[in-house]
C-alpha cells in the first residue's frame, strides 16, 4: 500500500479487513474461523491479529507463537519474520500474533501506521487471502489500517449499541475511502429473520445518511459450540465441523 500525505493509496485486493464498531460481537472469532474456512478450501491464507490493545487470536486458538507484532513495531524483527507457520498445530493457515495490552501499539504515529500498512500489503501478495483482524472501535490506528484493503467485513449483532457503533465505523471508513466494498456479517443471530432484521436496520441508515448500501455477506447462528471451542482453545471447524455456526462461515468463505 502506498498512502501519501494526501491520502492517495494503492489497495491490496486479496486483503480482507474484519472490523466492528464495538467489542463483544465475535469479530476475532469470526476472523480466525473465516481464515480457517478459506484454508480448508485450499487457499493459502494468513491471519493477521491487528487488535493493538486486546490481541487474542493466539489465545483463542491455543497457540504460542514465538514472535508477535510488538517486536515488529519495535523494529526487532520484520513482518515476514513474525509469521507463525502452523505445521505442528494441525491448522493449515499462517498467523501473525498481536501483542495484547500494549499501549505503545495503540498510540503509533501516522507515519509508522502507514509503514505497517505498506508492509501488510507487501506480505499479502504472498497469499491467496490475508484476513486482518482490526481492533473494535474507530481509533486512528484502526481507521488507518482499514484503508489498506478494498474489502471490509463489518461484524454486527442485533444489539442496538453494536448497530450504532458499526454505523460510526462505516461512516468514517466511507469518508476516507468511498470506493471500498463494505460487507456486513450478522453474528450470534437467534434466527435468520432476526439476522436479516439487524442487517436491514444498518442498511437503512447507511442508505439514508451515507447513500451507500453495504451488502449482507452472511448470517451466523447463535451456537453453543462456538463458546465450547473457544474455552477449549480449539478452532471451531476442527472441533465441531458440522456445527451450524461453522457451516455458516463456510458459506461465507464460498462467497468470497
Amino acid at each position: 500500500m502506498n498512502i501519501s500525505a494526501t491520502g492517495t493509496e494503492k489497495l491490496q485486493h486479496n486483503l480482507i479487513t474484519i472490523a466492528s464498531g464495538k467489542g463483544g460481537v465475535g469479530k476475532t472469532w469470526f476472523a480466525s474461523t473465516l481464515c480457517h474456512a478459506l484454508a480448508q478450501r485450499k487457499s493459502k491464507s494468513l491471519l493477521f491479529d491487528c487488535d493493538f490493545g486486546l490481541a487474542n487470536v493466539d489465545i483463542q486458538l491455543g497457540l504460542m507463537p514465538p514472535h508477535d507484532l510488538g517486536q515488529v513495531i519495535s523494529n526487532e524483527i520484520t513482518l515476514s519474520q513474525a509469521v507463525y507457520k502452523q505445521e505442528d498445530s494441525g491448522l493449515d493457515f499462517d498467523i501473525i500474533s498481536g501483542q495484547s495490552g500494549s499501549g505503545a501499539l495503540a498510540s503509533l504515529k501516522m507515519e509508522r501506521l502507514i509503514d505497517l500498512g505498506a508492509s501488510i500489503c507487501n506480505l499479502a501478495e504472498e497469499y491467496d487471502y490475508t484476513i486482518m483482524d482490526l481492533g473494535a472501535g474507530v481509533e486512528n490506528s484502526v481507521m488507518t489500517l482499514a484503508r489498506a484493503s478494498d474489502k471490509v467485513i463489518v461484524v454486527i449483532t442485533g444489539d442496538p449499541t453494536s448497530l450504532t457503533d458499526a454505523y460510526a465505523f462505516i461512516k468514517l471508513h466511507n469518508m476516507r475511502n468511498n470506493d471500498a466494498k463494505i460487507n456486513i456479517v450478522v453474528n450470534m443471530a437467534d434466527s435468520k429473520t432476526e439476522g436479516r432484521r439487524a442487517y436491514e436496520k444498518i442498511l437503512k441508515v447507511c442508505q439514508n445518511f451515507l447513500n451507500i448500501s453495504p451488502k449482507l455477506l452472511g448470517i451466523i447462528s447463535r451456537d453453543i459450540h462456538v463458546a465450547n471451542a473457544i474455552r477449549s482453545q480449539t478452532p471451531l471447524l476442527s472441533k465441531y465441523p458440522q456445527s451450524s455456526a461453522g457451516e455458516n462461515v463456510m458459506e461465507i468463505a464460498k462467497k468470497l
